[in-house]
């Protein structure tokens, strides 16, 4: 190799070196808003037979708002290299010096792609909140009758499906009933668990296999 060359290949070695570094800090910063976003995400299962399923998203909703304002006032501060306002808006040091890390195209902050998944998770939820509220406005309660006087309501005020029995049930229906989510109240003189399809699928297993 010529004398020019060998003088040539550290600088190549370490423009090299400083790519891959550069690389390295764009892919630690995207997983680091990947694990905040999952972490966030992982907090979202809400199931609409949940009798406080439409408050709940409505906190979501309201917290996912709340996190894109949050993102967008940050992304503006970071723009002023502004870091007490970032500070005042409650990230830690270590957090601030994360938005202000840039990634390969010299972009700092929250990516746009942390914003648009956000906007999107909004929009589902408040697609879930209006069909939710939507079922619950035209549902009406409805009783099934069963051998043995046994009935199966729908309660749609209660937000349970219930199993009136004329008498207790025997042992095995009672531990087949507990198995599959439905518990004893002595309020409703009933078997019930929250309304789901699932849950009225169960009931009629149940009732159609055992008898009194």
């Amino acid at each position: 190799m010529g004398h020019h060359a060998e003088k040539r290949h550290p600088r190549n070695l370490k423009r090299i070196d400083e790519h891959f570094a550069k690389a390295k800090e764009h892919h630690d910063k995207a997983a680091y808003f990947r694990r905040r976003a999952a972490a966030a995400e992982s907090n979202v299962i809400i199931f609409s037979d949940d009798p406080d399923a439409t408050e709940k998203l409505i906190d979501k909703i309201e917290r996912l708002k709340k996190r894109q304002g949050v993102m967008k006032r940050a992304n503006h501060l970071i723009r002023k290299a502004d870091r007490e306002g970032l500070a005042d808006l409650g990230f830690s040091e270590e957090t601030i010096a994360k938005l202000f890390a840039q990634d390969f195209a010299g972009r700092a902050g929250f990516p746009n792609y942390a914003l648009a998944n956000n906007s999107a998770n909004i929009r589902r939820l408040e697609k879930r909140l209006a069909a939710i509220q939507n079922a619950q406005q035209h549902d009406e309660t409805t009783e099934e009758q069963f051998p043995d006087s046994v009935r199966l309501v729908d309660n749609v005020e209660a937000n349970r499906l219930q199993i009136f029995f004329p008498e207790i049930p025997p042992e095995g229906i009672r531990r087949e009933l507990k198995r599959n989510g439905f518990h004893w109240s002595p309020a409703a003189g009933a078997w019930q668990r929250h309304r789901s399809n699932r849950a009225t699928y169960l009931a009629k297993l149940i009732l159609t296999n055992h008898t009194l």
